[in-house]
């Protein structure tokens, strides 16, 4: 083995145990995908890209368009509304990029983007930066399926047949005083 073959099996061996930690977080938060395919994940475009990349840049694009394929496997809609399964995905296709990053021989960086994805997927669990996670605002404003407001108001179904012009109440008649020394009428209700 070549000093460059134990650099690259190094590169390699850093885009296991960084993918191996997002994975691990996956599946303590109850993921589908957990550490184990996270980290063959890393390895796996790690080692494309030590070794192909150099020959053959498009082999990148080979691994992103594989990942995305991986990705889908691990959504699945629950009741035909929730997409679950979103977050594994795309973490799926970070781990893929670290791994692309450190099979290149950036470690520094490889480990500064496993650290905020890790940052980002524990966001709700940190004591400080839970303010920025959004479903605490979500309630506060209105979701992108409402209509604005100007266009709620307005609204009305495609299917409805215009209501039919009001007919005026007839003017009130007058109200007429009792005579002097008697009670006022009282209604049958009580």
């Amino acid at each position: 083995m070549t000093h460059h073959d134990l650099a690259l099996l190094g590169h390699i061996a850093v885009a296991l145990g960084l993918c191996f930690l997002l994975g691990f977080e996956r599946e303590v938060r109850g993921a589908d995908a957990g550490d184990r395919t996270f980290s063959l994940v890393g390895v796996g475009a790690a080692a494309i890209a030590a070794v192909a990349a150099p020959i053959s840049p498009n082999a990148i694009a080979g691994i992103v368009t594989g990942i995305g394929f991986i990705g889908a496997g691990v959504m699945f809609r629950v009741n035909f509304e929730t997409l679950r399964g979103l977050t594994t995905a795309a973490t799926i296709w970070a781990a893929a990029a670290i791994g692309v990053v450190a099979g290149l021989g950036h470690l520094v960086l490889a480990a500064i983007l496993a650290t905020l994805v890790l940052i980002d997927l524990e966001l709700r669990y940190i004591p400080v930066l839970r303010l920025l996670d959004a479903r605490r605002w979500k309630d506060r404003f209105t979701s992108d399926a409402m209509p604005p407001m100007h266009m709620r108001q307005s609204a009305q179904p495609a299917t409805a047949s215009p209501a039919p012009p009001a007919t005026p109440a007839p003017p009130p008649s007058p109200p007429t005083a009792p005579p002097p020394g008697s009670e006022p009428p009282t209604s049958p209700s009580g």
